[in-house]
């Protein structure tokens, strides 16, 4: 499937569509996967949830790079304010 192709699927009577499966396969979507619908004008974008909060984290990892601060210095001083060391 290239970066962007066009698919006809139907809507069905209780207005669900069935995602080809080559769709799924390219997302890395599986039965049971949660999808976020955001309405656009007038199309509708369909985003794997797992894609996004991959995405989020990977936002995450950067911004602590940067800070200079190291995942294992964040697990420590979160676990010290748990237990009020800090």
């Amino acid at each position: 499937m290239s970066e962007e192709e066009i698919l006809d699927v139907q809507l069905r009577p209780k207005r669900q569509i069935t995602l080809p499966s080559k769709v799924c396969e390219k997302l890395g979507i599986e039965y049971g996967d949660r999808l976020e619908l955001r309405i656009k004008d007038d199309s509708i974008i369909v985003k794997p949830k797992k894609t996004i909060a991959l995405n989020a984290l990977n936002e995450i990892r950067k911004a602590f790079k940067k800070s200079g601060v190291t995942e294992e210095e964040l697990i420590k001083s979160v676990g010290e304010k748990r237990h009020g060391k800090a």
